[in-house]
């Protein structure tokens, strides 16, 4: 079982909540609080998780869970929902990286990925299940839009020729002088519509259409970089394991057969990613000359 499926199993599968994607992550700017003992490095893990509830109306949410040494596998620690959420800075629009920032109504959190190819895949996710959220809230009775739109046509009822002319009925001028009133007491029974949530400084390949490619080429990225770490930190365990081995000079040898394998799989896995990042550039180009030449035989 993967990290993400056991995040979801622990704390957002009790609650009546469904997942849709985590990232590791870590503060850039480590925030102090005085009257706090502060912890050593490498007590707890954080991650930022896109969930959904399994109840409808359906509500996307974002929350913090940590995972501490010596106590439970996962706590959520903060909530918000996505109306909360102002802003998704991606930093740099040219190329990937690992740090963005998450701006919400009372918060400000300046996050590091564990890798960009994690990042991508998080904040792409995130953006098309925020348009879908705001979509379906768009003409639901209750939500501000669909009251709006339901003010406007009553206000264009109440400009008919009919009514313009003075010979509406009795019933229909109280209505017209209560119009006020019910407007202001709609106003404020709905209250202010919710502002989207804004993507800045978010590569284009990531809110287009090419959603299933990139994630594709994503998510071997991850598992590239994954068991990179993993034969790394075998190596170590191994060599502080074994120790120092002097050959028959008294020297010691120039690399274990260990390093030699781990330092292929680096430079295969380095080569592999490049391939990734070419073919990925290739098929974003694709795409544009496909769409142009769909255009051009239509116009023909």
């Amino acid at each position: 079982m993967n990290i993400q499926s056991a995040i979801n199993r622990v704390v957002f599968a009790p609650r009546d909540e469904r997942m849709l994607v985590a990232v590791e992550v870590k503060r850039r700017k480590r925030k102090r609080v005085p009257f706090l003992p502060t912890g050593g490095k490498g007590d707890y893990m954080t991650y930022i998780c896109l969930s959904v509830t399994n109840k409808r109306p359906a509500q996307l949410l974002i929350t913090k869970v940590k995972q501490f040494e010596g106590s439970a596998p996962f706590t959520r620690r903060s909530q918000w929902a996505v109306e909360q959420l102002r802003q998704v800075n991606g930093i740099n629009p040219n190329k990937d990286c690992p740090e963005f920032d998450l701006v919400f109504d009372n918060a400000f959190d300046q996050w590091v990925a564990s890798s960009a190819p994690e990042k991508c895949i998080f904040i792409q996710i995130m953006y098309h299940a925020c348009q879908t959220y705001w979509e379906g809230k768009e003409g639901v009775p209750g939500s501000p839009s669909g009251d709006q739109q339901k003010g406007q046509r009553a206000q264009g009822g109440q400009g008919s020729p009919g009514a313009q002319g003075g010979q509406g009925s009795p019933g229909a001028q109280v209505g017209q002088m209560g119009g006020p009133v019910a407007q202001a007491r709609r106003k404020s029974t709905v209250g202010p519509r919710p502002h989207h949530t804004e993507f800045v400084n978010c590569q284009s390949k990531l809110t287009g259409d090419a959603c299933k490619m990139n994630l594709v080429l994503y998510r071997c990225k991850v598992f590239f970089n994954r068991m990179k770490k993993v034969m790394v930190s075998n190596q170590s365990r191994s060599q502080a394991g074994a120790g120092p081995r002097a050959g028959p000079s008294g020297q010691r040898p120039p690399g274990g057969s260990m390093g030699s394998v781990v330092q292929r799989a680096s430079q295969a896995l380095q080569e592999r990613g490049e391939r990734l990042g070419r073919a990925e550039d290739k098929t974003v180009d694709l795409m544009h000359k496909a769409q142009q030449f769909a255009d051009t035989a239509h116009k023909v």
